[in-house]
């Protein structure tokens, strides 16, 4: 696809695409991170809980630590309301006060920003979410979307099934898996690979798109799910779309233990339909709860002290972690700089090899007071998504319960798909730079 970025400007539009006064250039002893959030519109319902964890994690190291390496981090919202227009909006309102990483929260707000990375030497961090071939780091040296792409979490979903099914993926021969989604850049980024796989395992695979205008009206689509009776239906949804989904599969009696979701649906949108919603399951790579010493430290330093929007009652709720999980990255990439660099104050430019090189590992997670959260993460100048395991969480009528085993990605199906639709990218957009960029090794 080709992508064209229009380039938007007007005073007016800028100051209200931010969530406070726009704060002067960073300063020379801090380190500017804008995060791009959406408390606000349609998508709400999910972006709160991403942006308070997020946040939280970041300004609970600015009180208890200092920042990182000893530098304070300046901290500042700008509200998108998951809109394209209004996300590009905030990248022009922050682009020149030097951010040493850019958080679009949205595959609609990254794909335009993939060709602008490396001309305005800021990293993309698009956390499992985004172009699923930007995985392929040779190509794409400024975008990073660890621990999974979509892809590989739709081939995940299928393997999984498979199992469901008794074997392998030849079991899903004769199958037939629908596919609700939202018809956005998101939901259909996927497509290409279950379509690919319908052909190579001999299912059938019947697509309902939502539109983002429509997210509280499927009665449509659930009526063609009751036609159709697909095996298993997999959702790629996001906002108001996830909790009318279940709401509806509960109408329809479709068996909820046969529909599941990518890493996206909240309680909230699992509790949606009642009692009648038990068994739903979702993707998930870290834990859910609250029981850790840094949470305890986000309590302690920043929720306590009212240095927070959040709700209190969200704190250990699984996307309010993810929010967590995505700061992590963040930090642990400056972190990585710092010592790359040897250099306090970080650039865009230091942070992406921070990035490029990140090694998270057992050890170290137990170091942040978070041992147990999430799998070991390490990427290269290669692989800048890692193509981890997940596991399948199920919804028991109240919260999310964790199934036993990890799902890993059909990486001799995914790989070869990233590598050509990363050469039709390049392809397609014409004179791609080739990289140049030096290739650290990891430490």
């Amino acid at each position: 696809m080709r992508m064209k970025l229009s380039i938007i400007a007007g005073a007016v539009a800028l100051a209200t695409a931010m969530t406070s006064a726009p704060p002067p250039a960073a300063a020379q002893d801090s380190i500017y991170i804008p995060l791009f959030t959406y408390r606000t519109g349609p998508f709400s319902g999910s972006g709160i809980y991403i942006a308070e964890g997020m946040r939280d994690y970041l300004e609970m190291l600015n009180q208890r630590d200092g920042g990182i390496g000893g530098v304070k981090l300046q901290l500042e919202e700008c509200e998108t309301g998951y809109d394209t227009k209004k996300g590009l909006e905030c990248y022009e309102a922050v682009k020149d006060k030097k951010p040493v990483v850019i958080n679009p929260w949205s595959t609609g707000i990254t794909l335009p920003l993939i060709p602008r990375a490396a001309v305005d030497k800021i990293p993309v961090l698009s956390m499992a979410y985004g172009l699923s071939a930007a995985a392929v780091g040779d190509t794409f040296p400024w975008i990073f979307n660890p621990p999974a792409t979509y892809w590989d979490g739709g081939s995940m979903i299928l393997s999984y099934i498979a199992g469901k099914e008794g074997g392998g993926p030849e079991k899903l021969k004769g199958r037939t898996i629908g596919y609700i989604y939202l018809d956005a850049g998101f939901g259909k980024e996927p497509i290409p690979l279950f379509e690919q796989l319908s052909k190579d395992y001999g299912f059938t695979l019947k697509l309902y798109p939502v539109a983002g205008t429509e997210m509280q009206n499927q009665s449509s689509q659930w009526l063609n799910v009751r036609r159709d009776k697909p095996d298993y239906m997999i959702m790629y949804g996001w906002g108001a779309l996830q909790p009318t989904a279940v709401k509806e599969a509960v109408k329809i009696n479709y068996p909820m233990d046969k529909f599941i979701s990518i890493w996206w649906p909240s309680e909230d949108d699992a509790a949606a339909g009642g009692d009648g919603s038990k068994g739903f399951k979702v993707l998930n790579w870290h834990a859910v709860g609250a029981d850790f010493p840094a949470i305890a430290d986000i309590k302690k330093h920043v929720t306590d002290k009212n240095l927070t929007q959040t709700d209190k009652n969200h704190i250990g709720k699984v996307l309010y972690n993810r929010g967590i999980y995505n700061s992590i990255l963040i930090a642990e990439g400056i972190r990585n700089a710092q010592k790359l660099s040897g250099k306090k104050v970080v650039t865009g430019e230091d942070v992406r090899r921070g990035l490029e090189t990140l090694n998270i590992d057992a050890a170290r997670y137990k170091e942040m007071g978070l041992e147990g959260f999430a799998g070991p993460v390490k990427l290269t100048c290669q692989d800048h998504n890692g193509h981890f395991a997940t596991y399948m969480q199920e919804w028991d009528g109240t919260k999310w319960v964790r199934l036993p085993g990890e799902l890993k990605a059909m990486t001799d199906k995914v790989n070869p798909l990233l590598e050509a639709a990363a050469k039709d990218y390049t392809d397609k957009a014409g004179n791609w730079p080739k990289r140049t960029e030096a290739c650290d090794k990891a430490s």
